[in-house]
């Protein structure tokens, strides 16, 4: 898509995460030296900054490119933007990794631009039911990614807290509004994670461990409790 080799609008605005490890296996798969990759980015897409420097700092981790380099990058090694970054964590991360401008999520969820660009600067979707469903199927979100992108995994988080630390049955309601699953299946998993954490702090003072083991055991679940969630969810029938 022609639109996304456009220079940024915000030069100074971060890109999304770099798999850096991939970049250097791409390059070495195609019997490629840095300086032919930097070649290739100044010459085809009209980045004369691009040193053979610059890109051996980005595969060692040193440096991430900016959303117009990983776009060049891409192109260069074959590869889509999207075999170049990690798992991505924000609505701007998800858009760059599906190659999109953001002009074109804008028009498909239905928002206008400036109003799209505002959420994504702020990491905070505002966006009707509709519109999110729309956002979902334009960004191929999963569940936990729309909980993560619409920024609502600290809120899943306590409620998670509070339902295996006291009585579950009060949260599947709350919980069920910010990760929206069947009843059935969120019943079963938050008395899953309930009984998980109630063992786990059992197993570790009937193992010889004193109450700072246990507050200690519990704490490490509890650190983890959006993903134990989501690992139960999956391996609901």
């Amino acid at each position: 898509m022609w639109a996304v080799r456009r220079p940024s609008p915000h030069p100074n605005q971060s890109g999304p995460p770099f798999n850096a490890l991939a970049a250097r296996r791409l390059r070495a798969a195609l019997n490629m030296g840095p300086e032919h990759v930097a070649h290739g980015m100044r010459v085809s897409y009209g980045l004369p900054y691009v040193t053979p420097d610059l890109v051996i700092a980005w595969e060692r981790g040193v440096a991430s490119p900016r959303n117009p380099e990983l776009t060049a990058l891409a192109g260069v090694l074959w590869c889509s933007p999207g075999d170049l970054i990690g798992r991505p964590q924000t609505l701007r991360e998800h858009r760059v990794a599906r190659s999109l401008a953001p002009q074109d999520v804008a028009r498909a969820v239905g928002i206008a631009l400036p109003a799209y660009l505002r959420m994504e600067e702020k990491d905070g979707w505002r966006g009707t039911d509709r519109q999110s469903a729309a956002l979902a199927d334009v960004l191929g979100l999963t569940l936990p990614d729309f909980v993560t992108v619409t920024g609502r995994e600290e809120k899943l988080a306590d409620l998670l807290t509070s339902a295996v630390t006291t009585r579950w049955q009060g949260y599947v309601r709350p919980v069920a509004k910010v990760a929206p699953l069947d009843r059935r299946v969120l019943e079963n998993v938050l008395q899953v994670l309930h009984q998980d954490y109630q063992g786990h702090m059992t197993a570790t003072l009937s193992w010889g461990g004193g109450s700072g083991d246990s507050d200690v055991a519990g704490r490490d679940f509890l650190d983890r409790i959006v993903e134990h969630f989501w690992a139960a969810v999956d391996r609901h029938p």
